[in-house]
């Protein structure tokens, strides 16, 4: 799959950025005139920390829905105040071709309106599905956040914003919980991951609705939001009306605060995976020239670590490298690690090929489709 490169127009390059003085803040905004949203959403960046001292370039991610159109005006708004620049990213998926032209004329407008740079991304999702054998949803999802990061990287931005809200994450753990996950995704969303952060993730969507009507602010709904082939349209619509008629009116705020203590503990087995992994790899890098990314495991140190850790570390070292952290993907590299048979190979979707050798495994991913989204772990060679 290739993009073209992309270059943000009407916003400078990052050598010119650092030498230009219309970037550098020179005063504060009124908190005092502040929405209580915007005031909500500056209090969310400042007390977890969401920006960094070097997170001066910010891409949003913008669809054109309620959220995410709230979500530029918010930051908008505080860019003085938090000393930012911002780009509005929206990616054409190519789905709902009737409604496309609205929204990118709905986007590109709102960019304009507020004075940030604007990037119109197209992606191939149905090609992509079908290549990767997923999903739509999936293939969507996938390539939008790599898009995002493209753009990202083009415009020297070290941080992408999207508008997950406190409603996402409610669906969300249902939904983790329907398939089948775990400790570490039934702690839900975090506001920040890496280079994405959720300033919205605690907000409800009343709020984000009452501040878009206060504002007289123009979005775009998105058809396929009734469609319930899709699982979170059937958990939006119907499971958790249901859960609250039926069981009780707090279900999302217990499903939030459950996932919050479970977040908690993530935090320490985090922590104690990062410690582990450099005694589990024994060499990596990313391919040279259209090489594949490789990783190489010790078999005997990961299967000789608890499993909680052994789970993270492949779900982990699968993320950081581009590859899908899948369920079914992390216990087929354990198996293969305890009982792989030397010589083996087994092909896994999205190109990752994973190889059986007798102290090691060797993991090699395709350069193309995803970005490396981590550090490279020396190790300490094979012994």
């Amino acid at each position: 799959m290739v993009f073209q490169p992309l270059v943000c127009h009407g916003f400078p390059s990052p050598d010119r950025r650092r030498k230009s003085r219309e970037y550098v803040i020179l005063e504060s905004v009124n908190l005092s005139i502040l929405h209580s949203l915007e005031q909500l959403t500056l209090n969310r960046i400042r007390g977890d920390r969401l920006l960094g001292p070097g997170d001066s370039v910010l891409v949003v991610g913008v669809s054109g829905g309620p959220d995410s159109v709230a979500l530029l005006h918010v930051l908008a708004g505080l860019r003085r105040e938090l000393g930012i620049s911002l780009v509005a990213v929206h990616v054409v998926h190519g789905l709902r071709p009737l409604e496309s032209e609205a929204e990118v004329n709905l986007v590109r407008a709102l960019a304009q309106q507020v004075g940030t740079g604007c990037e119109i991304v197209s992606v191939p999702v149905r090609e992509h599905a079908r290549a990767s054998k997923l999903s739509l949803e999936h293939a969507a999802r996938e390539l939008r956040y790599e898009a995002l990061r493209r753009v990202a990287a083009a415009c020297g931005a070290g941080v992408i914003a999207v508008a997950h809200t406190a409603d996402d994450q409610v669906e969300e753990i249902l939904i983790r919980l329907l398939r089948g996950g775990g400790r570490m995704a039934l702690s839900g969303m975090r506001t920040r991951r890496a280079d994405l952060i959720r300033p919205f993730l605690h907000i409800e969507k009343t709020r984000i609705l009452e501040y878009l009507r206060d504002k007289s602010i123009r979005y775009s709904d998105d058809s396929t939001n009734a469609d319930l082939r899709y699982l979170r349209n059937r958990v939006r619509h119907r499971l958790l009306p249901y859960l609250e008629e039926h069981f009780d009116r707090g279900v999302r705020q217990a499903l939030r605060k459950t996932a919050d203590c479970l977040a908690e503990d993530e935090s320490l087995l985090a922590a104690l995976t990062d410690q582990a992994i450099p005694e589990v790899v024994s060499q990596s890098g990313p391919g040279e020239k259209g090489a594949p990314i490789r990783l190489e495991l010790k078999r005997a140190a990961l299967v000789g670590k608890p499993m909680a850790l052994q789970r993270r570390i492949i779900e982990k070292l699968l993320w950081q490298v581009g590859g899908r952290a899948s369920y079914p993907h992390i216990l087929k590299v354990l198996d293969a690690a305890r009982n792989g048979k030397t010589g083996s190979e087994l092909h896994l979707s999205g190109g990752l090929r994973l190889g059986v050798q007798r102290e090691y495994l060797e993991l090699l991913f395709p350069e193309g489709p995803g970005p490396w989204r981590g550090r490279l772990y020396p190790g300490k060679g094979r012994e």
